[in-house]
């Protein structure tokens, strides 16, 4: 096991703005842990702490081996049970973050001053910043250290001038969701100045800059932590 820590963040949202059930997806939270899980210790935490909830229509949706494998792991029940309030979590611990997508980070993660502070706190301590599906929308708030020489002005956002992904407006249409969050992730990172990347709908995509990965929807998630295992043995 490596000393290296990552903190894996959960929406602690459980209906979306007209009201169905919602909460963190599956998948997008399963593919990444069992590829890092072996070789690094890994922290949960959420908004309200404890027992996140997961989206009931991502456990119907995913019957893959991980999956099944997530929702059964005695481990993984454990860290669910016990997951940090994020007012609770000390940046210095951790290598690494990584936003667990799910329509919840959209409401909750994105304006949660204590999640903004927390993310702005990785990023400018040059840590690896990642973040899945609708989980980018966690990182509208974090902007590059203050200039020094503009006399401490801050800094533009992490996105500007990135290449950076999540579920794309079409994806978003073609779930018939988009009136189910207070704003489309894909329109937030292009105002913010991103290099916006994107594949086909519902097709993988992972994308690279620097210490900021980011993948596009569901079938992202294992390529994420592929990702972000080559970041953090670099």
């Amino acid at each position: 096991m490596n000393f290296l820590k990552i903190l894996f963040v959960y929406t602690s949202v459980t209906h979306t703005l007209t009201g169905s059930e919602s909460g963190w997806y599956l998948s997008e939270a399963a593919h990444p842990y069992y590829i890092l899980a072996p070789l690094y210790e890994i922290d949960f935490a959420a908004p309200l702490g404890p027992n996140p909830p997961v989206d009931p229509a991502s456990v119907e949706l995913f019957k893959d081996e991980e999956s099944q494998k997530f929702l059964a792991d005695e481990t993984v029940k454990q860290k669910l049970a016990s997951a940090k309030k994020l007012s609770d979590v000390d940046a210095a611990d951790y290598a690494a973050i990584f936003y667990v997508g799910g329509h919840g980070p959209v409401i909750d993660l994105a304006t949660d001053p204590v999640n903004v502070k927390l993310a702005n706190t990785f990023w400018r301590s040059n840590k690896i910043v990642s973040a899945v599906c609708h989980g980018p929308a966690a990182l509208v708030g974090v902007t590059d250290a203050s200039d020094p020489v503009t006399g401490g002005a801050q800094g533009a956002s992490i996105f500007k001038n990135r290449a950076a992904t999540c579920l794309t407006y079409t994806e978003e249409t073609q779930l018939q969701k988009t009136d189910a969050i207070p704003f489309q992730p894909e329109h937030r990172l292009r105002e913010l100045g991103a290099k916006f990347e994107s594949a086909g709908p519902f097709e993988a995509r992972v994308v690279v800059d620097g210490r900021l990965i980011t993948g596009q929807n569901p079938a992202s998630g294992k390529g994420v932590g592929e990702a972000l295992l080559r970041a953090l043995k670099e």
